[in-house]
């Protein structure tokens, strides 16, 4: 559990990416490529400072991401990112006055009871990092020629 901070910035960051892309195509409107060239207008949309902002936190989530990677499972840390939906979900409602009725409420209690249960399975496992002497045991294995 000692990873779960970075494993919430990861989230957050990631959650901030979407806003801030939402609001980087709301503020550019309607896109088409009819009678542009493509390439520009996609480097337009790409340097546009909202869209800009929320593919640069999208590296700084990835950044995380990789290094809460290096330290837990993955079947632990990945289903953590669901929690992004939730975040995303509530910021939009108030934000950007996005509808939030009681399918999508149903929705976000069913992906924090399943991440509950996901963080709850994290306790029995020793620091949730990789175990040293597994980790050993298969350097051994690969070094003696027996790779499974």
């Amino acid at each position: 559990m000692k990873y779960i901070v970075f494993i919430l910035f990861t989230v957050m960051t990631n959650a901030a990416a979407q806003l801030m892309l939402k609001q980087g195509m709301m503020s550019l409107g309607s896109i088409s490529f009819e009678g542009s060239y493509p390439l520009l207008k996609l480097l337009q949309i790409v340097f546009s400072p909202w869209v800009f902002l929320g593919l640069c936190t999208f590296v700084i989530s990835m950044a995380s991401h990789l290094y809460v990677l290096s330290k837990v499972e993955l079947s632990f840390a990945y289903p953590f990112l669901s929690l992004a939906y939730v975040a995303v979900a509530i910021f939009a409602y108030f934000i950007f006055r996005e509808d939030l009725n009681g399918w999508r409420i149903a929705g976000i209690a069913f992906i924090c009871v399943g991440t509950v249960l996901i963080a709850q399975s994290g306790r029995d496992l020793a620091g949730l990092g990789h175990d040293e002497e597994t980790a050993s045991l298969s350097s051994d294995k690969i070094h003696s020629g027996i790779v499974r």
